[in-house]
């Protein structure tokens, strides 16, 4: 997401970074530039048009015209600006103070409630005791559909009894069983419909007055477009939302709905999420979003990403391994899995504060396939060829090639990838032996060299 808005940004700011000085021509076409990105983006023509006058005063003031260069001017504002809109710091979910405290979240179909709800539960799982409740008794397979990803999460499950159609009543049999198998979080997934219609919000309403909610959240597809303004204002004023969780930032989506939800209706946007995996939903922090827009990257979310993927035991082996200069097709499989746990390249890329950077990786062949094929290659090699792969010879290459479905060249370039690999942590390891020598990033050890992983 925001690839396209991104690309625009940054074109702006390279056009100005040659200018010494910034005249009222250069604002106004930087401005013009700004207003038809945010409108590409699927940004409300209302929130756009804020958006470009609180840049238009701000630029425009002699004070700040003398300080700084055009370039740094509007790339400061454009950021500021895109940050009061969406909303200045993170606004995490909240809990009663009397378990147990009940989320009922709500939007349109196919929306990605049913998923979101199980998402929530395993992220608050660390501290809390989580129910699902499958409120949904109108789609086909919802009540099953929700049951599977809980017991895939590890979280409780609540559906209604056999021939049972009113979801209000679900709903309020669930807090008894919350009560009964010390539950402190009812999280309510309700159905939704194609388009707003009576009937829904009537639903939600009853729903809302027997079982008082400590968060409203509507779930909003970040693909919806413009339409997404209009949702949200009619869900609010009917429900009164407390918050708001976007879904599919990881798709192609232009990211119009982030940018301009808070600005009409004034609710929050909570979280985020970005993935398929229950794993996949993040805080939403409008200055690590603002960041991305404006090709700063998000270097916050890219730890958060490398420790996520990270094991403390195999990242344990390895440093004791480097300590004895020692490196095996064992450490070099870990750090292959660790990268792949990430996520495709193009979006880690897209996370670095590098200018420029993503454009770059469109000319870059990257071929995402190597990746399991030199794991198969690796997998296919037995303990004692994994710990030492000087004893893989011809025969052995070619029993490896057949085992992986690759071939005896592909063998004998990841041999060699290895060998390189191998040279440099053993330089890492004597760096790192040394008082306040280098220290190895976690799971980054595979970039060294040539990359395999490029064509």
């Amino acid at each position: 997401m925001f690839n396209s808005i991104k690309d625009r940004f940054e074109n702006i700011f390279s056009a100005l970074r040659s200018k010494g000085k910034l005249t009222e021509e250069d604002i106004s076409l930087a401005l013009r530039e700004v207003r038809r990105a945010l409108l590409e983006a699927d940004v409300n023509y209302k929130v756009v048009k804020d958006i470009v006058e609180g840049i238009r005063v701000r630029v425009t003031g002699q004070e700040v015209l003398e300080s700084i260069t055009p370039a740094q001017l509007i790339y400061t504002i454009v950021y500021e600006e895109l940050i009061k809109i969406m909303g200045e710091k993170p606004e995490p979910l909240k809990f009663s103070p009397k378990p147990p405290t009940v989320y009922i979240m709500v939007g349109l179909q196919g929306s990605g409630k049913t998923t979101t709800a199980v998402k929530i539960a395993k992220r608050l799982s660390k501290a809390h005791k989580p129910l699902v409740v499958a409120c949904d008794l109108k789609r086909p397979a919802a009540v099953e559909q929700l049951r599977v990803l809980a017991e895939q999460a590890g979280v409780a499950f609540f559906g209604p009894k056999e021939g049972e159609t009113n979801p209000v009543k679900v709903a309020v049999q669930s807090k008894k069983y919350a009560e009964d198998h010390l539950c402190d979080l009812i999280i309510l997934d309700t159905a939704g419909r194609l388009q707003l219609d009576d009937e829904l919000m009537q639903e939600l309403e009853s729903m809302k007055e027997s079982m008082p909610p400590t968060e409203v959240l509507l779930v909003v597809d970040s693909m919806t477009g413009q339409e997404t303004v209009n949702v949200a204002t009619v869900f609010n004023e009917r429900l009164g939302l407390t918050g708001v969780v976007l879904t599919k930032l990881d798709g192609d989506a232009r990211g119009g709905p982030s940018l301009a939800i808070r600005a009409s209706t004034g609710v929050a946007i909570k979280l985020a999420g970005s993935g398929e995996k229950t794993e996949d939903l993040e805080v939403f922090d409008a200055r690590r979003i603002a960041q991305r827009i404006i090709g700063m990257g998000d270097i916050q979310g890219l730890l958060e990403k490398v420790q996520s993927a990270t094991d403390e035991s195999d990242l344990s082996r390895i440093a004791d391994n480097l300590k004895k200069n020692r490196f095996t097709m064992e450490d070099m499989l870990t750090q292959l899995q660790q990268i792949q746990k990430l996520g495709p390249l193009n979006k880690i890329f897209d996370m670095l504060p590098i200018p420029g950077a993503s454009k770059a990786l469109k000319n870059a062949d990257i071929d995402p396939k190597r990746m399991k094929q030199t794991e198969a290659i690796i997998l296919s090699m037995t303990i004692q060829e994994r710990r030492n792969p000087d004893i893989i010879k011809g025969s052995r290459r070619k029993r490896i090639a057949d085992g992986s479905g690759t071939s005896v060249q592909m063998v004998n370039q990841i041999l060699a990838q290895f060998n390189q690999m191998k040279t440099m942590m053993k330089s890492f390891g004597r760096m790192s032996g040394k008082k306040g020598g280098f220290k190895m990033p976690p799971g980054m050890g595979g970039f060294g060299g040539r990359n395999p992983f490029f064509k």
